[in-house]
């Protein structure tokens, strides 16, 4: 296994988390445009979310197949393809006019983008020994946040002054060169044989994943705690472009800088699982969210840069302990449990769009507020009840032991 601040160590981590940045850069390049593409179609606040919800729902359901496909054809054969494949989507948007035809290029692109993310972290715990994952996955997920803020910002500064059409071609460029140097980096595995006719074997792992209650429980937790961090997002950027803020989606495309509190806070897991319990840091990042969105309910840009500071920190904290859980209690088929994960994240974030950006049509942000609570309270009933498994198995091994 590949030792903590080994030289191999290094290759992996920087060639990781330099495909994550590109595959977080991509899916997120259109969230700040959502406000001026609305008006560029002249349609809802509500419909244009399909631009983004599409890459991310497509991305949920295509984690899956290429995770078994990874089996067979390899992590790193299968993370390197989706790579190669995204600048060529983006060029097919340049020459689309039509709102359906750039909807269903952002699904292809969250197609190519799942084949990286199903199977990064698997790659990551085949190949790194517990210390050296431990350290990997806070820097894989920091890059994770790094991506989404440029990606974020590149975007709605570009199509403020040059149009949504020179965002995507500099983002294409972007990931060309960064493509080219994650092939340069990234080792072979050498703790990984591929397999060929195990579907069913698969299949049967995915059903015992969905089955086991402790992975599951952590799933969901995954996937709610998605809806609510990227879609307040979402509602702040329409939020801070209507009146009485009036912001130009450039300056309003800035708040994504507040993702490096997620940064951090990705980091920092890896401290807080050495002396902590990952569920209380669950309950904990979920605490520090909640609050942020409540202090977000004051309309001033101070206040509302506070709240998503927070909202992000509290976020990134829970999404990385909740990732790495699933990833280390999955005894077997590891790349379908993590890309198991995923889809419950992506899921949320896609369907959760639709149901914050609506409470905010129709009821501004109270009615977001009003919303995400129904979700963090099912954010902490479920944080509970995965801290209560364990001691439940304990209790019924004392009892067969008996």
């Amino acid at each position: 296994m590949i030792e903590y601040r080994s030289p191999q160590y290094h290759k992996v981590t920087l060639s990781l988390a330099l495909g994550s940045f590109l595959v977080f850069c991509n899916l997120y390049l259109f969230q700040p445009m959502l406000p001026y593409m609305a008006g560029h179609f002249a349609v809802s606040e509500t419909q244009i979310n399909w631009i983004f919800a599409a890459s991310t729902l497509a991305l949920s359901l295509s984690l899956i197949p290429w995770a078994v496909s990874s089996e067979r054809f390899g992590r790193r054969n299968v993370m390197l393809f989706g790579l190669l494949a995204l600048p060529f989507i983006s060029g097919a948007m340049l020459f689309t006019d039509s709102l359906i035809g750039l909807v269903l290029l952002r699904a292809a692109m969250g197609i190519a983008l799942a084949a990286f993310a199903s199977v990064a972290v698997a790659y990551m715990v085949e190949e790194l020994s517990g210390k050296a994952f431990s350290q990997a996955i806070g820097t894989y997920i920091a890059a994770n946040s790094l991506g989404g803020i440029c990606g974020r910002i590149l975007g709605g500064v570009l199509t403020e002054h040059l149009g949504w059409q020179s965002a995507v071609l500099t983002m294409a460029i972007v990931t060309i060169i960064g493509t080219l140097l994650v092939v340069w980096l990234l080792p072979h595995q050498r703790h990984f044989k591929a397999q060929k006719g195990r579907w069913r074997y698969h299949h049967r792992a995915l059903l015992s994943h969905l089955k086991n209650r402790t992975i599951w429980l952590a799933m969901v937790i995954g996937g709610l705690n998605f809806a609510l961090f990227v879609n307040l997002y979402s509602v702040m950027a329409f939020r801070l472009v209507a009146p009485p803020h009036h912001l130009s989606i450039g300056i309003a495309s800035m708040i994504f800088l507040c993702y490096l509190a997620g940064t951090l806070s990705a980091q920092l897991t890896a401290t807080w699982n050495r002396r902590y319990s990952a569920v209380n840091g669950m309950l904990l990042g979920t605490t520090i969210s909640l609050l942020g969105m409540v202090v977000a309910y004051f309309d001033h840009l101070i206040w509302m840069v506070a709240g998503l500071l927070l909202i992000s920190f509290g976020a990134f904290f829970t999404h990385t302990l909740a990732y790495a859980w699933v990833s280390q209690k999955a005894k077997r088929a590891k790349a379908t449990a993590t890309a198991l994960y995923l889809v419950h994240y992506y899921i949320g974030g896609s369907l959760g769009g639709f149901y914050l950006i609506y409470s905010w049509q129709h009821s501004g942000w109270i009615g977001v507020m009003m919303a995400g609570s129904i979700l963090y309270l099912a954010l902490f009933g479920l944080c509970l009840r995965l801290q209560a498994k364990p001691k439940n198995q304990m209790t019924k091994s004392g009892i067969m032991a008996r």
